[in-house]
């Protein structure tokens, strides 16, 4: 097996997912493109496995770590997305800027035309525990 062609394959894909990680606006497009980059160095590790011809085949060995680590990458990736989507109403990587929910996040809010929520402004939750304890006193 001549090693240029799965080493030019895995160049393409590697490419395409660089440029979804830097082009993309989507958190979960972003994520894909992550996963197509670890799957052309997975690529890449067979390859040169195969090529080297390794007895105790530590390049297959490596890639079912990756795999490993690219389903736990994959788990805890689309749970943050999730999780900020609830929270924002979005999942577009631009927008998600600031972390605070405070003077900052209005005036980023006021320059893109996201709503903001007078009621979280100031970091509560509108359902949470302090507004349950106001509601029994």
């Amino acid at each position: 097996m001549h090693l240029v062609y799965p080493a030019v394959l895995a160049a393409l894909l590697f490419s395409v997912g660089l440029y979804g990680v830097l082009a993309r606006r989507n958190a979960i497009l972003v994520l894909m493109s992550v996963e197509l980059m670890l799957n052309a160095v997975n690529l890449n590790l067979v390859a040169f496995d195969v090529w080297l011809r390794d007895t105790l085949h530590a390049g297959q060995a490596l890639t079912l770590f990756t795999i490993a680590i690219a389903a736990a990458e994959i788990g805890i990736g689309l749970a943050i997305v999730l999780l900020v989507y609830r929270n924002r109403g979005t999942a577009d990587v631009d927008r998600l800027r600031d972390l605070s929910e405070g003077e900052d996040a209005e005036r980023y809010a006021a320059d893109t035309d996201i709503p903001v929520d007078p009621a979280r402004a100031d970091g509560d939750r509108p359902n949470g525990p302090d507004k349950k304890a106001e509601a029994v006193a």
